[in-house]
């Protein structure tokens, strides 16, 4: 599937056979569990642009204690940034102290996603003020990054 847009599609169209699957920290299978990290490996892995990632153990709360970027040092490894995304790419949110929460574009703003307490969801993230802004009542921007495993 050498066609950009065909292997899009292809992410999207996998991507959308892990709504449902419940959220569980450092789980990666489908209909049975994923995080947001798990998640992303899983639908790139299956769709044979990755090989398998061994993810190592990590708490759910990670990011409140660290500074380290390892979830974005990560995605580096396969994906560059991008400005504007397209479909199949990764958008990445800074919670915490670092870039820590992952979603798969489907069409932004519509994107699938896992967090905590939810299952894996398609949700358009331009209402979703819980990803937009920082803390409660904020007007402060939450930063979010863009990457691509296309060219």
């Amino acid at each position: 599937m050498s066609n950009p847009l065909s292997q899009r599609t292809h992410i999207v169209t996998l991507a959308k056979t892990w709504l449902g699957t419940p959220y569980h920290t450092g789980a990666k299978r489908k209909q049975v569990g994923a995080d947001c990290l798990t998640l992303l490996a899983g639908i790139y892995e299956e769709a044979g642009m990755i090989p398998p990632v061994q993810i190592p153990y990590y708490p759910n709360d990670w990011h409140l204690h660290r500074s380290d970027e390892r979830y974005m040092q990560g995605i580096l490894h396969y994906a560059h940034e991008v400005q504007t995304p397209l479909a199949g790419d990764i958008a990445l949110w800074k919670f915490g102290r670092c870039f820590s929460h992952g979603a798969i574009v489907v069409d932004y703003p519509l994107m699938i996603h896992a967090y905590v307490g939810r299952e894996c969801v398609l949700e358009d993230v331009s209402k979703a003020d819980w990803l937009n802004y920082v803390g409660e009542k904020s007007l402060k921007r939450r930063e979010v990054k863009y990457f691509s495993l296309f060219a």
